[in-house]
């Protein structure tokens, strides 16, 4: 079984794209994030035609999940339970399923924006009702794993250059600590390998050429419980992707799972 994520930066800007790389792959399950359209905006024939069910949390705006299923799409829960509003609003960025023998989620966590904003705080409230909403899938037996965009560097290894993240959103004690207490809830990070070089970043700012400097960040991840992450047989961020004239800025993270159902 094939699962990936991928933050697509508009999936209307994205569609060619999309579309190609499902074909070429062979994905099973696709969580996608940043799909910037409405629900009735998703191309959903376009991707039925392809085989592919689709569970979508979009609203037109910044934001927006997905899931996409070749194996089923059964007991889809919109948003995240008990998730914090922004600004008076619950904004779309979770969407969980179970697709054939997995349990999975698609998230964007907020940005977060600076240290001390309201959004910043927004995204240390959200990390906090995800912890609490995934533990019961986290214990099971079956296979169980949150994959997105995180907006949060693990480690300094996780990023080009730590000394240009001081005192920056994505990095901060707070944050990564946040993602500790996400693995204690049962969930461990499936690092994935690199194509090229030596670190496995799966976003490069479309400025200032980071993409063939290669000054990335790794912040889509994959947070796997122990079933899901002893099925792991490869996984791999498909830098290919990030290559060529309209690609998001973000490239996807495949993982293989060796699993049966």
């Amino acid at each position: 079984m094939r699962i990936a994520t991928w933050n697509v930066n508009s999936i209307t800007a994205r569609l060619p794209r999309l579309l190609a790389w499902l074909e070429s792959t062979g994905t099973d399950v696709l969580c996608l994030q940043e799909t910037k359209c409405t629900a009735e905006q998703f191309p959903h024939d376009e991707l039925r035609e392809l085989g592919y069910e689709a569970a979508v949390n979009a609203n037109g705006r910044w934001n927006g999940v997905a899931l996409l299923s070749k194996v089923g799409l059964e007991d889809v829960v919109m948003g995240l339970p008990g998730g914090p509003d922004y600004e008076g609003v619950q904004e779309p960025r979770a969407v969980s399923a179970t697709c054939g023998p997995a349990r999975v989620w698609s998230v964007y966590v907020p940005n977060g924006r600076e240290v001390g904003h309201a959004h910043y705080a927004y995204k240390l409230g959200w990390f906090e009702a995800l912890k609490t909403a995934v533990a019961e899938d986290a214990a099971g037996p079956r296979p169980f794993a949150v994959l997105g965009d995180y907006n949060v560097a693990p480690t300094d290894e996780d990023v080009w250059d730590p000394a240009v993240f001081v005192d920056s959103t994505h990095v901060t004690p707070a944050e990564r600590a946040a993602l500790s207490a996400l693995r204690e809830a049962g969930l461990s990070d499936v690092v994935p390998r690199p194509l090229k070089y030596d670190r496995p970043y799966t976003y490069w700012d479309y400025r200032q050429l980071c993409f063939p400097k290669n000054r990335g960040m790794r912040i889509d991840l994959v947070y796997g419980n122990a079933p899901f992450a002893e099925a792991v047989s490869d996984a791999y961020v498909d830098r290919e992707e990030r290559k060529g004239k309209g690609a998001s800025d973000h490239a996807p993270v495949v993982v293989d799972l060796d699993v049966q159902g």
